[in-house]
């Protein structure tokens, strides 16, 4: 018991956790348990996860903001090789934070994991040259119920780590770059996503 540390309701959201293992090593290595269901009801978090998933991508891929409309999913997300900014934005309409978001840096050196539950948008951008990204979702992914919103839109104000450029109206990776001349890898849906509703 007791192998993992909780922080809840981070960036004052309430329901946003970021989680870190307890880290067991010794000169053959590590071991961590990545997840334990006891622990984490321990920490008042009662999960049901029915679908594991692994993405694997290069420097300047941004991949987001996404959201299950009808059949929303709560994700457990971690980074297993590289580093990568995540980002959730509550779209959950009564809540008080409804639009905020928060990022954190997750990355196979932290181990750090983030609790993103139902009612969120979620995305992420490859700060390294390689990330290998896991998470565990809550419900199935069900195909023509997946929404999105613009990685870039002024109302929701994300600021994303070492990218420049402006605004061009639109969700358009158009003219955005890394501060090390790497261009933004999108594809062309997650270019086309609307503004959030007011």
């Amino acid at each position: 018991m007791g192998q993992i540390k909780v922080e809840k309701n981070v960036g004052g959201i309430e329901g946003l956790c970021v989680i870190e293992p307890a880290l067991h090593g010794d000169a053959r290595g590590y071991f961590m348990e990545t997840y334990n269901q006891r622990d984490m009801e321990e920490a008042g978090l009662f999960l049901n996860f029915v679908q594991d998933n692994q993405s694997g991508s290069t420097k300047g891929v941004l991949r987001g903001l996404h959201f299950q409309k009808e059949y929303p999913q709560g994700k457990l997300v971690r980074v297993v090789r590289g580093c990568v900014f995540d980002v959730a934005v509550d779209l959950r309409k009564p809540s008080r934070t409804y639009g905020k978001w928060y990022g954190i840096e997750l990355s196979a050196e932290n181990r750090k994991q983030f609790y993103i539950p139902e009612g969120f948008a979620h995305g992420y951008l490859v700060l390294s040259d390689r990330a290998e990204f896991c998470y565990k979702c809550t419900d199935f992914y069900h195909p023509g119920d997946e929404g999105g919103l613009a990685w870039n839109d002024p109302k929701i104000g994300i600021i994303w780590p070492g990218v420049t450029g402006e605004y061009p109206g639109s969700a358009s990776a158009s003219g955005y770059r890394m501060t090390d001349g790497q261009a933004l890898v999108m594809n062309d849906r997650d270019q086309n996503w609307p503004g959030i509703e007011s």
